[in-house]
């Protein structure tokens, strides 16, 4: 039997990679660890420069290559030309993490005003869908092209606590994971990640320290993840090690949900 090296395949050398949310959280590891498996990434963000740069500083300090750049990814406009700076500057697109998204504001659906819930949509499922869209033409030129998708586990369980519209806009993306996964084969592998609670920013504002412990207490691991821990399986889904994965969903829950 002939050795092999069992960490090849995660090998990104020569591949460009785009992380949107990239300044902090999920993103902000996911960018940092690809960029250490070879792949150049540019570091998205549309408010947070700061967060942004500390990503970037992190990724070069490893001995990576990226880039900062900046778009509205609700905008039409701003996200053709997002990709097309990327292009430009590279030559190639070979992997879509479509990270960036937030609850904005907690609300009930009932009383959630029709404003909300286009902003909650906006940013969660058309940002993916303007950027995907834009991003598929380079991704089939590729012959590594991959798309992987940040869900919610409040897909599965409903949005509790107000954060319904959230939901609904992380349920359609899990639906537009596996319609773009036939769509796109076999040229494109397109899979999503279904996170329960990391240890994030996010949590930082939309939880409060008791849910937080709850949320521990309900874990069957008895504790919450990392990014670092939510950005490794987005490693495996871009890289060959999972190529013959596409339209999956992988739960990262803990246990705090079983199928």
């Amino acid at each position: 039997m002939q050795s092999s090296n069992h960490f090849a395949a995660f090998d990104l050398t020569n591949r460009v990679a785009l992380i949107t949310g990239a300044g902090t959280g999920i993103g902000q590891a996911t960018a940092i660890l690809l960029a250490q498996a070879g792949a150049t990434v540019a570091v998205h963000y549309h408010s947070s420069m700061t967060g942004a740069e500390k990503t970037l500083a992190e990724i070069e300090r490893h001995g990576g290559n990226g880039f900062l750049v900046r778009a509205d990814l609700t905008d039409e406009v701003q996200t053709r030309d997002l990709v097309q700076l990327i292009v430009a500057k590279t030559g190639r697109l070979d992997i879509l993490f479509n990270n960036a998204g937030s609850v904005i504001e907690r609300s009930r659906i009932e009383d959630c005003s029709l404003d909300l819930w286009r902003k909650v949509m906006d940013a969660n499922l058309t940002s993916a869908f303007l950027t995907s869209r834009e991003a598929i033409p380079h991704l089939k030129q590729s012959g590594h092209g991959a798309i992987i998708n940040n869900l919610s586990l409040s897909v599965q369980t409903g949005g509790s606590g107000g954060a319904g519209p959230y939901a609904a806009a992380k349920g359609g993306l899990m639906v537009m994971t596996r319609t773009l996964a036939k769509e796109l084969a076999p040229a494109v592998r397109v899979n999503s990640i279904m996170p329960g609670v990391v240890e994030t920013p996010h949590h930082e504002t939309f939880s409060t320290p008791e849910k937080m412990d709850d949320y521990r207490r309900q874990t069957p691991l008895a504790r919450n993840a990392t990014s670092e821990e939510i950005a490794r399986t987005v490693l495996y889904l871009a890289s060959d090690a999972s190529s013959f994965m596409t339209g999956a969903v992988l739960d990262l829950n803990g246990g705090r949900f079983l199928r």
